[in-house]
Formats: structure tokens, sequence, C-alpha cells
């Protein structure tokens, strides 16, 4: 298909949905948009557990850090080093950055999932109207398809509204498992530096 042919079908799609096209094209664009960008965000693998990684950062501190979680774990390492006072207020304060950054977005998904199909069903309310409103004065007879052909453009918006909420629902859905995983990673590694904290000032004290 060139150019011209791929106008001709939207101009057709656009046609056949009505006015409720427009916002349904508006929510496919900021829903995969808002994907898009939560997937790139989280898209690193975690190649070890978070003690294990904590230890791997504490003895090799030049190296990269390949994810959220293991450049949360070297800021930690950081600050641990430093000797920061109430440790773990300073993480929270850290860690705010990334557990904002894995977020963004998933209200603005699960908005524009939540309306598509409704903007779907309002188009269908539309279309039947329009097309009992057409049977009063008899025009739809002279239309090819008839009342047949009529209920089928009404339908069509509830597909499209569908077609955008239901894969959109499923990558969000793993996005969000996703999310839930790395913060649980984030919740654990200022678990584990902090009592790692305390343990070296009980040491300490006890040496004393």
């Amino acid at each position: 298909m060139n150019l011209s042919e791929y106008i001709l079908l939207v101009k057709e799609l656009f046609n056949a949905g009505g006015i409720v096209m427009p916002p349904l094209l508006l929510c496919t664009l900021l829903l995969w948009y808002g994907l898009g960008y939560r997937f790139w965000v989280m898209k690193e693998p975690k190649l070890m557990g978070v003690r294990d990684m904590l230890s791997y950062y504490q003895e090799h501190n030049d190296q990269p850090a390949k994810n959220i979680v293991a450049r949360a774990v070297q800021q930690g390492i950081e600050l641990k080093k430093k000797g920061v006072g109430n440790l773990r207020r300073h993480l929270d304060a850290a860690f705010y950055d990334y557990e904002r950054e894995i977020r963004k977005f998933s209200v603005l998904v699960g908005v524009v999932i939540l309306i598509s199909p409704l903007l779907g069903l309002l188009g269908t309310v539309i279309g039947m109207i329009e097309t009992f409103d057409s049977l009063a004065t008899m025009t739809l007879f002279s239309q090819s398809g008839g009342i047949a052909g009529g209920i089928s453009q009404a339908l069509f918006t509830t597909q499209m509204g569908l077609t955008v909420a239901i894969p959109g629902l499923l990558a969000h859905s793993i996005l969000n498992r996703k999310q839930h995983q790395i913060e649980q990673d984030l919740s654990q590694v200022k678990d584990l530096l902090c009592h790692q904290t305390h343990i070296h000032h009980l040491t300490k004290n006890n040496s004393l």
C-alpha cells in the first residue's frame, strides 16, 4: 500500500467511527507513549538478587550500574560510607527519584485504558440513535446495507475502543508487576543498608 491508500483508509475509519474517532486516536497515542516510556525506564533485567548485588557493588564500586536497582545500590553505598545520620531518611530521599521515575505515566495509562471502551460505547450509542432517526424518515433503506449496515457502523467504535484498551491493559499489567518488583527491591536495599549500619555501630560500641 502506498501513502495515498493509507490516507484513504484512515479517512474511511474516521468516517465509519464518527465524532469519537479523534478522541480514540488521541487515547491511542497517549497510551502507547506512556507504555513505551515505562518500558524504556524498566527494560534492564535484574541479573542477581538484591543481597548479591549489594555485596558485589560494595566490593566493586567502580563497576557501572546496569539497572535502576543497581544505581540505587551504588547511591546507597555512597551514603553509608559518608556516615550520614539517620540513614533511612537519606535513603528515602535519595531513592524517591527512582520510585517517581518508574511510576511516571502509570495513572495516565490507567485512565486511557478505562475511558477508551467508554468512548467506543458512546460512539455506538450515537450511531444507533442516528440509525433509528434514519428509520423514521426511511432514508436508511435507500443506502446500501440498510439497517444492518447502520448497526454495523454503530458497533465499529466499540470495536475500536476495545482494540485500544485490551492490548494496553495487558501491557500495563506486565509493567505494573515489574514496577512493584523494583519497589520491593528498593525497599530491601534500604533495609539491608540500615541493618549493616546498625550492626557496624553495635560492633564499634562493643569494642570500646
